[in-house]
C-alpha cells in the first residue's frame, strides 16, 4: 500500500513536518516580498539620482556665478554653467544692482508625481564695481 492511498496515515520523513496546512506559504510570502523589495530598490536608486542631479545644479549655478562675477562674458559664464549642469537643464543669468544671480533648473525623470524640477541659485558680487563711483565700495589699494 502506498502512503498516498486512503486509509493509511502519512509519515513525516526527513524534511517533512507532517503538517500540510502551511504548504505554499513561503511562495505566497515571496510573491509579496520580492515586488516590495524591487520597489524599494527602485525608489532608492531614484532618490540617489535626484540627489546627484541637485548637487550638479548647485555646482553649475556656482560656476556660472563665479565666472560672471569675474567679468567673464555672459556667453562664457552660461557655457560654464551649462557644462556643469545635468542634461536638459535650463540656465538663467541676471543682474540686480551689484549682484549676479545664476539659476539652474533641471527636470528629473520619473513617473507622475516623481517627476520633479530641481532648482539651484547662486549669487555673486560683481567685481567690476569695486571702486566705481557711487557704489559705496572702496577701491583696492595700489601697491
Amino acid at each position: 500500500m502506498r502512503s498516498s492511498e486512503p486509509g493509511r496515515p502519512r509519515r513525516a520523513g526527513p524534511g517533512r513536518s507532517g503538517r500540510t496546512g502551511d504548504r505554499g506559504a513561503v511562495t505566497a510570502e515571496a510573491a509579496v516580498a520580492v515586488p516590495a523589495l524591487v520597489a524599494l530598490t527602485m525608489a532608492l536608486v531614484w532618490s540617489l539620482t535626484a540627489a546627484a542631479a541637485q548637487i550638479r545644479c548647485v555646482d553649475a549655478a556656482r560656476a556660472g556665478a563665479r565666472a560672471v562675477a569675474r567679468s567673464e562674458p555672459r556667453v562664457v559664464a552660461l557655457d560654464m554653467a551649462r557644462a556643469a549642469a545635468p542634461a536638459g537643464a535650463r540656465v538663467t543669468l541676471g543682474r540686480t544692482g551689484d549682484l549676479w544671480r545664476v539659476r539652474v533648473e533641471a527636470p528629473t525623470p520619473g513617473p507622475g508625481a516623481l517627476a520633479l524640477t530641481l532648482t539651484a541659485e547662486a549669487v555673486a558680487a560683481a567685481e567690476d564695481l569695486d571702486g566705481a563711483p557711487g557704489t559705496g565700495v572702496a577701491p583696492w589699494p595700489e601697491t
